[in-house]
């Protein structure tokens, strides 16, 4: 904790911003490429705000360039930092300018790294953080490196860039072992790093030794055993037709004992059986007893890593992906600007959004009218047709 010391007074911390990345001019500076997939895999970026801004200069960030290509782009922090005992927040934007069937749209915050240039996607980081979909398959990461393991969280947490509007991702890391993800301002998630995120063996295991007891009763549901079937039950689903007749040609010696044909019974209600009722006995589902893990070993201070870099490191079959304002700060009235600034641009967007989805609809509306119109005069052309007398033939 940094103090301020005056008169013998000892002052609370300053807040700190440890990183913050609005792409103004000169970001090719402070970014370094890695080309480690080759040329013809590096993708290209462009220093654009895109289609749709609110302030064209204030709105740009890095956009992904070139389809199919690995994005492999380094930095390093303004101020690095450990967040041993820190309240952290890590926050980006993100936008799609188009559909993205294929591709990851997260960040990597990493150690320092003393060649950036030779960045990939095996070099250590500590949290990676961010949406990533492929198919059917999506989803938001958040996952921590130890740097020997990617430890995912046990339950994804939900995707959310399915639009081409932007989106802000914050990630609270906490000194208590917690953390708090909010996309769109909106909480997704908040817990336990050691419950959520399997750092650690387990502490706690089913019991090997125990088993369920003979009598245990696991079924829910049982017969009534007063119900009965009653004395009108069909249940032949088929009878023969009484309708039928031999066939006068029918010889018993050479065809056999001639015999109805059947057909479905109208009258038949399918097999009965007793209704259900609720089992007396039920014990409910039964699990072995859980007993001390002796290979658990406790992980002290999880929300603890040396931070030195921010990247991108993504493979997107889609280009597109508008990334800015990116910040890591222990302040979150710092964080809550760039929010502000990401309302106003969300703002724009839902209304041209709107504006064009009024658009195609009234053209939708005049295509379908000047099919009805085109059809109309091929019925009166046809009419005229038909109205043709002998005379006039």
């Amino acid at each position: 904790m940094r103090l301020v010391v005056q008169l013998g007074l000892a002052l609370p911390a300053v807040a700190t911003v440890f990183l913050k990345e609005t792409f103004p001019d000169g970001w090719e500076e402070r970014w370094t490429a890695s080309h480690w997939k080759g040329e013809d895999l590096h993708g290209k970026v462009e220093h654009t705000a895109g289609e749709v801004f609110a302030d064209e200069k204030k709105n740009r960030g890095l956009k992904t360039a070139e389809d199919h290509r690995y994005y492999a782009y380094i930095r390093e922090l303004d101020d690095p930092f450990s967040s041993e005992d820190k309240e952290v927040i890590f926050q980006y934007q993100l936008k799609y300018e188009k559909s993205m069937d294929c591709g990851g749209g997260y960040l990597k915050f990493a150690p320092k790294m003393e060649n950036l240039s030779a960045f990939n996607s095996d070099s250590v980081y500590n949290i990676m953080f961010g949406p990533d979909k492929c198919g059917f398959n999506s989803r938001t990461h958040l996952i921590f490196n130890n740097s020997k393991d990617n430890i995912l969280k046990t339950e994804d947490l939900p995707y959310k860039q399915d639009d081409t509007l932007s989106h802000v991702y914050r990630l609270v890391l906490r000194p208590n072992d917690t953390v708090r993800v909010e996309i769109d301002g909106e909480e997704v998630f908040d817990g336990s790093i050691e419950e959520n995120w399997q750092f650690a063996e387990p502490k706690e295991i089913d019991d090997p030794e125990d088993s369920k007891p003979d009598d245990w009763v696991n079924t829910p549901m049982m017969d009534d055993p007063e119900d009965k079937k009653p004395e009108d039950w069909v249940e032949e689903a088929k009878i023969p037709d009484e309708k039928a007749t031999q066939p006068e040609d029918w010889d018993e010696e050479e065809d056999g004992e001639w015999e109805r044909p059947m057909i479905d019974n109208p009258e038949y209600k399918g097999p009965w059986t007793p209704k259900l009722i609720a089992n007396p006995d039920y014990k409910g589902e039964w699990k072995p007893k859980k007993i001390p893990n002796p290979k658990y070993v406790a992980v002290e201070k999880m929300h603890k890593f040396d931070f030195g870099t921010v990247a991108l490191d993504v493979w997107q079959v889609n280009s597109g992906a508008i990334f800015d304002n990116i910040i890591i700060t222990d302040d979150p009235k710092e964080a809550d600007v760039l929010i502000e600034e990401f309302k106003e641009l969300r703002a724009v967007e839902e209304a041209k959004a709107k504006e064009e989805k009024e658009k195609q609809a009234a053209e939708k509306k005049e295509d379908e009218a000047a099919e009805e119109s085109v059809e109309d005069e091929e019925d009166e052309s046809d009419e005229k047709k038909d109205d043709v007398t002998e005379e006039d033939l």
